[in-house]
């Protein structure tokens, strides 16, 4: 039996706010922010507090708003590809505000937090800049200009009216397999800390940001994966200590030097090798690392939103799922299509105690405190603005240059002359979708011509407008001897789960990137690379792509090797460093092993004899 005082705390929680004459503190700007959170929160209901640990889809509520009045909800969300039609910013801007407008109408008028993935750029919006995603900024080993990049991205996303960024990913990680690698800035903590700027980046220009998947994703061990996917959702298998040292690192830095006010945990398990192998721990439920670690010893203030649906991958009903997920510390739920459900079964484990009320009022105090901090009570509403600015492409552009990873220059093949004769070749010389990668417009992204933005063969004949280019992606046309072969070849874009080696294909996708993903070229990409460089006296070959890709066994027909990652946007960028416009500076965030059978490997392992090291990059 509940003692008197808790059911009567309880019985209060659940009645209407009474109508008195105090002072509304929390609707002063002037008020402290604690005061103003500890204000409305004694006017709250328990449905009222629910509804702002509830975070719903955007295509669950977009066709009746009114369901953000009635469900109390916090905050909503675009997840990948979930966009207003049409697809600009005056209609995002039209969506959030309509949504604003539905949780304004509740009787304490707290406005809704909107949150997307703009994982490198608002890659959502049609016609943003699209940048490098995190593993070439990694290569850059430029924390200014990572900062920089993110700026930007924090101004077309306010252009558009989100407030709320679930980026930047600073897992660290360490096996190629994993089809999230490219959301990493590398495979060293030490870099993936120096690259903690993107948070500054979006903090600094009104975004919150979210520094995620707190913590081991990266890590997790290949074959332990959920489902059909071989690694992703896997479970990290370490020691205490060299969790801490790799995986918990950049999340320490997050909190205590870059003052990061949300986290979003990780689908993966955690199994201490210290206390014996063979007892995961889901992080959704991890109470020791959420609450003891982050919210304890490294006083993290902000709030803990779940991944999609996060919690359901927590055993039992849920209802379970619900009081395991608060009670191990996670402040907000992204339940995007059963956002009702979740409230009530919430609703119904604190009625029968088994989530207690200062756990729950704990929860919506953070979430309360960062919406005040910033400044939604008091300007809740947007106004569109412009995406894809000259000076952010510009931005783009010198993001894509800094990126690239000169491997190989024999002869000094490059820089390529103005007045070259050029041969280019490769499905992905003439293909900004698949130089854009995953999260681009979709979850999963979309090969083609899918995006404004300049490819690399448009970079090409831009930047050397007296050279002979002749364009063939199969290479069937004619090859003269005297040609430069430029090469350009890599994958197709992919995001988690099918973006796993070894795991299944994605069947919705487009036919091109219905290929089962690899650590080595596609067929095609081996035999174009084969014909051009056979064919002529210099051979010049592009990987772009979000991991390394072994070639070994081409390596001596190459003249010159460049690991270009996934560009984006502004292929551009490419161009410039091929033609000598700007140098080679990028270095490898990650190692490039010399086959499949030497990954997983890493700089500080025993042996260490990739192909390329960690660190590795030729300058011109």
């Amino acid at each position: 039996m509940r003692p008197a005082y808790a059911v009567g705390a309880l019985v209060a929680a659940l009645l209407p706010v009474p109508v008195t004459s105090t002072p509304v503190s929390y609707r002063d700007a002037r008020v402290p922010v604690e005061r103003r959170v500890q204000d409305l929160l004694g006017r709250m209901t328990l449905a009222d507090k629910i509804g702002q640990m509830t975070q719903a889809e955007r295509g669950a509520v977009a066709a009746d708003p009114t369901l953000v009045t009635e469900w109390r909800l916090g905050s909503v969300l675009s997840g990948g590809g979930s966009v207003p039609t049409p697809n600009t910013p005056a209609a995002w801007v039209d969506t959030v505000n309509t949504l604003q407008r539905a949780a304004l109408a509740t009787p304490l008028k707290i406005p809704i937090l909107y949150g997307v993935d703009a994982v490198h750029g608002h890659g959502n919006v049609y016609g943003a800049t699209v940048f490098p995603h995190n593993i070439g900024l990694g290569a850059s080993r430029d924390p200014r200009l990572v900062e920089q990049v993110y700026r930007a991205t924090a101004e077309e996303m306010r252009a558009t009216g989100i407030r709320w960024n679930f980026a930047p990913c600073v897992c660290v990680t360490r096996d190629d397999r994993w089809g999230r690698a490219y959301e990493s800035f590398g495979e060293d903590p030490a870099l993936v800390t120096r690259m903690l700027t993107a948070v500054d980046g979006l903090e600094k220009n009104g975004v919150l940001a979210t520094v995620k998947h707190y913590a081991g994703d990266g890590d997790t061990t290949y074959g332990t994966g959920t489902g059909d996917y071989p690694i992703d959702q896997g479970v990290t298998i370490t020691s205490r200590a060299d969790f801490a040292r790799i995986d918990l690192a950049p999340y320490v830095a997050a909190v205590t030097r870059h003052g990061v006010r949300s986290v979003m945990p990780s689908f993966s398990s955690v199994d201490w090798t210290d206390d014996g192998v063979g007892n995961p721990v889901n992080m959704h439920g991890h109470r020791e690392l959420l609450t003891g670690t982050l919210k304890g010893k490294l006083g993290f203030d902000g709030f803990l939103i779940s991944d999609w649906e996060g919690i359901h991958h927590l055993p039992g009903t849920l209802a379970d799922q619900a009081r395991a997920g608060v009670n191990a510390g996670i402040d907000m739920f992204m339940e995007p299509n059963t956002a009702p459900q979740f409230e009530a079964a919430l609703t119904a484990e604190v009625q029968a105690g088994r989530v207690p009320m200062t756990r729950i009022d704990d929860a919506v105090s953070r979430i309360l405190r960062v919406k005040f901090q910033l400044g939604l009570f008091e300007n809740p509403y947007a106004t569109a603005g412009e995406v894809g600015t000259a000076a952010h492409r510009a931005l783009g552009r010198e993001a894509v240059a800094a990126s690239q990873v000169l491997l190989k220059n024999n002869a000094r093949t490059l820089p390529l002359r103005p007045d070259a004769r050029i041969y280019v070749a490769g499905r992905n010389a003439d293909d900004i979708g698949n130089q854009a990668g995953g999260w681009t417009l979709d979850w999963q992204g979309r090969t083609g011509d899918s995006i404004p933005g300049t490819t690399i063969l448009d970079g090409i004949r831009q930047v050397a407008p007296a050279a002979s280019v002749t364009f063939s992606a199969d290479a069937s046309a004619p090859i003269a001897r005297t040609d430069v072969g430029v090469v350009v070849v890599g994958e197709t874009p992919y995001a988690e789960g099918f973006g796993d080696v070894g795991g299944p294909v994605c069947s919705w996708c487009p036919a091109p990137q219905q290929e089962p993903k690899s650590l080595t070229l596609q067929p095609a990409d081996r035999a174009v690379v084969d014909k051009v460089c056979d064919a002529v006296t210099r051979c010049v070959v592009l990987i772009v792509s979000g991991r390394p890709q072994v070639i070994t066994d081409q390596l001596g027909s190459i003249d010159a090797l460049v690991a270009s990652w996934l560009p984006g946007s502004e292929g551009g960028g490419v161009a410039d460093v091929l033609f000598g416009r700007r140098p080679f500076t990028g270095r490898l965030p990650v190692s490039w092993p010399r086959s499949v059978d030497q990954v997983p490997i890493n700089i500080g392992d025993r042996p260490y004899n990739p192909l390329f090291a960690y660190g590795y990059g030729l300058r011109t």
